[in-house]
């Protein structure tokens, strides 16, 4: 079990635990646009620019941890975002 635990959670190139971190630009960015859409609710042109503003750094981030995750698990989390993301468009 622990060695499961170390091949998906740990850093391969360090060696140290690598499940969070503090938010990276991308991801900002993406908690910053949905704050605003959830609080603000603008709607028209501006709605717009904050719902792409969201996308753009949600996509940029997963496809940022499947490119270059510290972990495995990071990895992981980046295609499944990923792929729930394109979900997500099919089904508009």
């Amino acid at each position: 079990m622990i060695a499961a635990f170390d091949w998906l959670f740990r850093s391969a190139k360090t060696g140290r635990l690598a499940i969070a971190q503090w938010p990276n630009p991308a991801l900002w960015l993406y908690l910053a646009a949905t704050l605003v859409r959830r609080v603000v609710a603008p709607d028209g042109a501006a709605g717009t620019a904050v719902t792409v503003a969201a996308a753009i750094g949600l996509v940029w981030w997963a496809g940022d941890e499947v490119l270059r995750g510290e972990s495995r698990f990071r990895r992981v989390l980046g295609a499944v975002v990923l792929m729930a993301f394109v979900v997500g468009l099919r089904q508009r």
